[in-house]
């Protein structure tokens, strides 16, 4: 056979399918059998806006879908902000190119009874109307949390949804909205944790050490000053041109008609013999000199934050009303953080013996179901504060959370078995464990005053109810003011 052979090269056929290496395979099947389109340019074009689209752009230009329907998805795209919603968020991405598919695949469907602008009209209203639900809903968990976490799962979102149609989830919403007039409370929740020192020297527990200061003192000293024919101790004899100070070896020279010109010689040359006395004054004299001097000064550490936190609230009935909402902003903000910094939340709530909720809080279905369990547990019974303390105790012991920081929410209507007080102070002291009272009330207690290291007050908590009002009190440390020996 003349001329040169043809080879074969079996890596051409997967050419055309090589957008699928980098696709994730919950596209595949929709890809390959959509109606729309030739195969290879479809999943070209699903690959590129899918970059867009985890970009967080509209995609200006696409390859697919073709003709009348890419304009109106594109609208829809834009009207409802999904790229927005997409941006590094792999499974929303993801899930709107299938819908994006699954619509688009009916439009041969549709053609069957009405042309082909209308099929595309249909198709795309149908993909508005599954997105304009879910991303209301997304935005919402958003503003909820600040992430979505893992609850945009697409496997998972049908519970999800449950959740967020439920009506504990519209309190949450509201108790978010309280959060914004909380600053204060939000700074002091990020300021939990013993995990990382940061930069910010922590004046609250500054220890005296000496250090050596520079000073400048005025000082006495003394000097001599040369005060001449100053009555004083002869020292010895020297030459000189003082008459008054002359020996008499030299004073006979003057009546002697030769020698004195010898006298007038030496007197002009200040060579006679004289006495010399010790004519000098010591006087003080006031000068300025520096020294050092030892002075105490606080040598602050830097302050230390992130890593756990476990949360005691109290949800007695005496914090129903506008404390049991300023609670519930709490640990939400709490778990906020958390998921945000990758750290451990623990919530203990707590009301009368033996009435104690206690779970982990995440941003998964179940750590949400929880957190909307807690948003509409009841506010009633009495308030035994020692169970909670001795379990979170307990847990500090782990090495997972010795690091944590306790946060004690209540409106301090409690007092601390002196037990579980001792225990609290061995804690400080074996493992460094700091206390954070949160105070939802009128005034401090002996008891909140005795666990905790610093108490954060709430002060305008009234405000936060249906009724709203302002505080009352003046002080918050009314037990110590009027009662000082009351404390142990």
């Amino acid at each position: 056979m003349g001329g040169a052979a043809l080879s074969f090269d079996p890596d051409a056929l997967d050419a055309p399918l090589a957008a699928l290496d980098e696709l994730p395979r919950g596209l595949w099947l929709g890809g390959l059998i959509n109606s729309l389109g030739r195969t290879a340019p479809r999943l070209d074009a699903l690959l590129a806006l899918r970059g867009e689209l985890l970009a967080g752009r509209l995609p200006a230009h696409c390859a697919w879908p073709h003709g009348s329907v890419l304009a109106l998805l594109l609208a829809q795209l834009a009207e409802l902000d999904l790229p927005a919603l997409c941006e590094h968020h792999e499974d929303i991405a993801d899930q709107v190119l299938r819908s994006m598919l699954w619509h688009t695949d009916r439009i041969i469907d549709y053609r069957e009874f009405m042309d082909e602008r209308a099929a595309a009209r249909k198709a795309a209203e149908g993909f508005r109307d599954e997105w304009e639900p879910i991303s209301r809903e997304l935005r919402e968990v958003l503003f909820v949390f600040g992430d979505i976490g893992e609850l945009v799962k697409f496997n998972r979102w049908d519970l999800t949804r449950g959740l967020l149609r439920a009506g504990a989830w519209q309190e949450l919403v509201a108790i978010r909205k309280l959060l914004e007039d909380m600053p204060e409370l939000r700074a002091m929740v990020q300021r939990l944790g013993r995990a990382r020192q940061t930069d910010i020297p922590d004046l609250s527990s500054a220890p005296q050490v000496q250090v050596m200061e520079a000073l400048t003192t005025t000082v006495t000293e003394w000097r001599n000053v040369q005060v001449p024919d100053l009555p004083a101790q002869t020292r010895g004899i020297e030459r000189s041109g003082r008459v008054s100070r002359m020996l008499p070896s030299e004073a006979v020279l003057l009546p002697h008609p030769r020698l004195r010109l010898i006298w007038f010689a030496r007197h002009a040359e200040r060579t006679l013999l004289t006495y010399q006395d010790d004519d000098t004054l010591r006087e003080p004299v006031a000068v300025q000199r520096q020294t050092w001097r030892p002075a105490p000064r606080p040598q602050p550490e830097r302050k230390l934050e992130m890593g756990p936190m476990i949360l005691c609230v109290d949800t007695s009935g005496s914090m129903q009303g506008a404390a049991e909402r300023v609670a519930k902003a709490l640990v939400l903000e709490a778990l906020r953080l958390a998921h945000g910094q990758q750290r451990r939340c623990y919530l203990y709530a707590f009301s009368g013996p033996d009435e104690i909720m206690e779970r982990e809080l995440s941003l998964d279905c179940s750590g949400i179901e929880s957190l909307l369990g807690f948003m509409t547990q009841s506010y009633n019974g009495g308030t035994d504060i020692a169970e909670p303390l001795a379990r979170a105790l307990v847990r500090l012991e782990d090495s997972a959370w010795q690091c944590a920081d306790l946060l004690i929410a209540s409106d301090g209507e409690f007092g601390a078995p002196p037990a579980i007080a001792a225990r609290m102070r061995a804690a400080r002291d074996d493992l460094g464990l700091r206390v954070q009272g949160v105070l939802i009330g009128d005034r401090e207690t002996i008891g909140l005053r005795e666990l905790a290291d610093d108490i954060f007050w709430v002060r305008d908590w009234r405000h936060y109810g249906s009724s709203g009002g302002e505080c009352p009190v003046h002080d918050k440390s009314l037990t110590a003011m009027y009662f000082p020996n009351a404390l142990r």
